[in-house]
């Protein structure tokens, strides 16, 4: 691997330090057209000579945009120029782009010009902040000359104010270093080794943390192959045009990839892994592409305020999962990079095999929630970031995630896993996926309830007896709702907010109570 992976201690320097190792290699490939480490910095520091005309160190900058070069290159330029990069959610709603602009105080925004026109029409929109369209001004700017000097960066500073999925309320900006990057990226190295001639494919949105998957790729002199969503047949004309090597995908998208029409194994052949987040790998999913491909699966587990990923279930732990399928519901072990523990509700350690909540420790970490003190005191404590997520560990040392502590279904004084309602309404043949709620109830203050997406017709009774077979009677769902897909968010994650939004009325319906056997 290049050295600049041990010299890089900003995110500018990656692409600073690959420029001047191999110019000439393929940064970027962008509608199948390549753009060069040389290229790529070129732009980047005019981009960021241009930002050091107005403003001043520490501001914050939006960006507003769906996948593009042009997003890549405010990525590293923003930073450069010793501003705060401020990703926005582009399939948010303008209200919540004008909210998260004005509690960051954003100074500037960069934004697709159909974006740009519905922020400008959003009321609240503050006519103080600057904005930019990625167009000809975008351009026009990149040309203009600029002699200022760039400031000097530290690795503590702040490079990215991103805001949370908000799955436990409203999203909350989390402050991450050009240092937690760093050590976010050397860390996902460990488990997804990268080559320099790697061409790693990713169609996920640039607004989110998985954006670190670009980093690392450049962080070793890889090329990455930017899509602007995913969408099966361009993913397999990809593998076949530009021989991709690695990527990032979904379960669902992987799905989608094997079941194309024009899906040929020999369009995977080049592919050596496929890492994946977000839901577990279902077991006929891994068999089909373990049988029908050589591709390699790797899974991991991380957040926004990790800056990446804390613990992987490998390669090789997939392949023994052919014979150990319980190991699917497993994120893997942690990093050395990393120390993972559990502990309860007294903040107590967890013995093996006991549920907790899992706390990290490790140079990756956020510094911190953009001026909420009451927030980062609750997430950073003196043992580490308190995650919010339930697991447990086991003898071999795999964390198995439960659940999130603050989407647990409460219901007639019971904690119910959803995840573990999930995986059992899962395994009837008529379900294709399914996601457990919480709906208000006036006497039992939740009730189950499973929103599903179906292969073939089934009745209530027969999914209730299913669950009775593998689940205590007050964790079956007590209402059965349809629906033709569940909504995800940036993340690939179901968004179940804006489940329990859309069925809140659905809890009056509710006549069962909740059997507490």
């Amino acid at each position: 691997m290049s050295t600049a992976a041990e010299d890089c201690q900003t995110l500018p320097a990656i692409l600073q330090r690959q420029a001047e190792l191999t110019p000439d290699a393929t940064a970027l490939f962008w509608r199948n057209e390549a753009i060069s480490y040389r290229e790529l910095q070129t732009r980047v520091h005019a981009l960021a000579s241009a930002l050091t005309t107005t403003g001043a160190p520490g501001d914050r900058v939006a960006v507003l945009s769906f996948n593009s070069p042009q997003f890549v290159e405010l990525i590293y330029a923003i930073p450069a120029a010793g501003r705060i990069l401020v990703p926005l959610n582009a399939r948010l709603a303008p209200a919540e782009w004008v909210d998260q602009l004005a509690r960051t105080d954003c100074k500037q925004v960069f934004a697709e010009p159909q974006l740009l026109a519905r922020l400008k029409d959003q009321e609240g929109f503050s006519g103080d902040t600057t904005t930019v369209a990625l167009d000809q001004n975008y351009e026009r700017l990149l040309t203009t000359t600029h002699s200022a000097q760039l400031p000097h960066i530290e690795a503590n500073d702040t490079a990215w104010i991103l805001f949370t999925s908000g799955s436990t309320g409203k999203p909350k900006g989390a402050l991450l270093t050009h240092a937690g990057f760093m050590a976010g990226l050397r860390s996902a190295a460990i488990a997804r080794p990268v080559q320099p001639t790697d061409r790693y494919l990713y169609p996920f949105p640039l607004f989110h943390v998985a954006a670190h998957n670009v980093l690392l790729q450049h962080l070793y002199g890889a090329a990455v192959v930017l899509t602007p969503a995913f969408e099966a047949a361009t993913t397999l004309s990809a593998c076949r045009e530009l021989a991709v090597t690695t990527m990032s995908l979904a379960p669902t998208m992987i799905a989608m990839l094997l079941e194309h029409p024009d899906f040929r194994a020999e369009d995977l052949a080049g592919v050596r892994t496929i890492g994946y987040g977000a839901s577990a790998m279902p077991l006929q999913l891994l068999q089909q592409l373990l049988r029908e491909t050589s591709v390699g699966l790797c899974q991991s587990y991380g957040m926004t305020e990790l800056c990446g990923s804390v613990a992987f279930l490998t390669v090789e732990d997939h392949r023994e999962a052919l014979d150990n399928p319980g190991l699917l519901k497993s994120v893997g072990r942690p990093l050395p990079t990393a120390e993972v523990t559990l502990v309860d509700d007294d903040g107590k350690p967890c013995a093996q095999r006991e549920q907790g909540e899992i706390v990290v420790r490790a140079s990756q970490c956020m510094a911190g929630y953009w001026q909420d003190p009451g927030a980062t005191r609750d997430a950073l404590r003196a043992d580490g970031l308190h995650t919010g997520d339930i697991g447990c560990f086991d003898e071999q040392g795999y964390l198995y995630i439960v659940d999130r502590k603050k989407d647990m279904v409460l219901s007639g004084g019971e904690n119910i896993a959803s995840r573990e309602v999930e995986e059992v309404v899962r395994g009837h043949p008529a379900v294709t996926d399914c996601a457990v709620i919480g709906l208000p109830d006036a006497r039992w203050g939740e009730l189950v309830c499973a929103v599903l997406v179906l292969q073939t017709e089934v009745s209530d009774d027969a999914l209730a007896t299913h669950c009775r077979a593998l689940l205590a009677g007050y964790k079956t769902p007590r209402q059965w709702l349809r629906i033709d897909a569940l909504p995800l968010n940036a993340a690939g994650k179901v968004d179940k907010p804006s489940l329990r939004r859309r069925f809140a009325d659905k809890a009056a319906q509710s006549v069962q109570p909740p059997a507490q056997d």
